[in-house]
C-alpha cells in the first residue's frame, strides 16, 4: 500500500547513508509549505582520518537573525569521533521545507514571523551532513517527521 503523502498529512521517514566523508550529503531535501521536525541522527564512525575527524550537521537556509541572508550555513553540531563510535543526536527541532520571503532587518514583528512560516519564497532549506576529512567513512540514519501543509 502507498504512504498518502497529499495535504494534510504527516508521515515518519528515514534516510540511511554509508560512507559519509567531507562531501555535504543531503539528510532532508525540503519541500514548499512542508514542516520537518528531526527526531534523531545517528551515526557511526567506520573510519576516520587522524584530523578533522568530525561528524558536522547543519541547516542551509534563511538567517533571521542580524545578516538575514538566503542559503546561509546554520550549524546543529560537530562531533568529534573516533573509529567504532556512535554519536547519537536527539534533540528534537523543526525547520521548513522553504524559506519565507526576505527580511530587510532582524526579525521583529508578527507579521515578518508569519512570512517566514509562509514559506513563499523559491529557495528550498536543507538538512545537511558531513565528514571534516575525504578519508572519513561515516554511516548514519536521519529519522523525522514530514509534516504536508501544503
Amino acid at each position: 500500500m502507498a504512504i498518502a503523502r497529499g495535504a494534510g498529512t504527516e508521515i515518519i521517514r528515514s534516510t540511511l547513508y554509508e560512507d559519509i566523508a567531507s562531501t555535504a550529503t543531503n539528510l532532508v531535501v525540503g519541500v514548499q509549505h512542508h514542516i520537518y521536525t528531526v527526531l534523531s541522527i545517528t551515526v557511526h564512525a567506520v573510519a576516520v582520518h587522524t584530523s578533522s575527524n568530525y561528524v558536522r550537521c547543519h541547516l542551509q537556509g534563511f538567517d533571521t537573525g542580524p545578516n538575514y541572508a538566503s542559503g546561509q550555513e546554520i550549524r546543529i553540531f560537530q562531533q568529534d569521533m573516533a573509529a567504532g563510535e556512535t554519536f547519537v543526536w536527539n534533540d528534537k527541532f523543526s525547520f521548513n521545507g522553504y524559506e519565507g520571503v526576505a527580511l530587510t532587518s532582524t526579525l521583529s514583528t508578527p507579521a515578518e514571523q508569519d512570512a517566514i512560516a509562509d514559506q513563499g519564497s523559491s529557495a528550498i532549506q536543507y538538512l545537511i551532513i558531513n565528514g571534516g576529512n575525504a578519508n572519513n567513512q561515516f554511516d548514519g540514519i536521519c529519522t523525522f517527521i514530514d509534516q504536508n501543509n501544503a
